[in-house]
């Protein structure tokens, strides 16, 4: 976080949070009331800024105030660079994983040490490269098919060649992710928020 929230925090510790005005997309694009931010600067300062709870809430600490962030679909969203190497929305390189999880309409997501992390439609052929069944590549469509066709919670055949390692991969309802990687998509106040009656 940046130093000048910090010491906001330590003047202020009890405001209040804001629920239900900041949202995050499923391309990684910062909202306010459903409308995308485009400011560069607001946009860095947001992604500086943005952390989870113990609650698995993802919030913008904006001086000594949190905005808690209402996620379409994971807390981050990766993307590919010219390099080939992972890159989160907020500008966090992405260098390890522990699997790969496949919703049932064959999204991706990477369970990550910073958190659940979304693949960009466009990242897609960079997890397509490097998926294996059986340590080949996967080169027809019947082993992702069948992969997609596990029940919710099941380790597929496939696995991921990825980080230096093989990642299982997982198929995940999406309505179980948050659940599984230990998030909210819709933060809600609670008793023991700072200044909470």
């Amino acid at each position: 976080m940046d130093e000048w929230v910090q010491r906001a925090l330590a003047r202020w510790p009890n405001v209040p949070a804001l629920f239900g005005w900041l949202g995050l997309d499923r391309r990684g694009h910062w909202l306010i009331q459903g409308e995308r931010i485009s400011h560069p600067r607001i946009v860095d300062t947001i992604a500086r800024n943005y952390a989870a709870d113990r609650h698995g809430r993802w919030f913008f600490q904006n001086g000594p105030q949190r905005g808690y962030i209402a996620i379409e679909f994971t807390p981050l969203v990766v993307r590919v660079e010219a390099d080939d190497t992972l890159i989160a929305h907020t500008g966090q390189p992405i260098r390890e994983a522990s699997a790969l999880y496949l919703d049932e309409q064959g999204a991706g997501v990477l369970d990550t040490p910073h958190g659940a992390a979304g693949i960009d439609g466009a990242a897609l052929a960079w997890v397509l490269e490097r998926l294996q069944v059986g340590g080949a590549p996967v080169d027809d469509d019947a082993s992702l098919a069948d992969a997609l066709a596990q029940p919710d919670g099941a380790q597929t055949a496939l696995t991921l060649a990825a980080f230096d390692t093989v990642l299982p991969v997982m198929r995940c309802d999406s309505a179980s992710l948050e659940a599984r990687l230990g998030f909210e998509r819709d933060p809600q106040p609670r008793d023991d928020d700072p200044g909470s009656a």
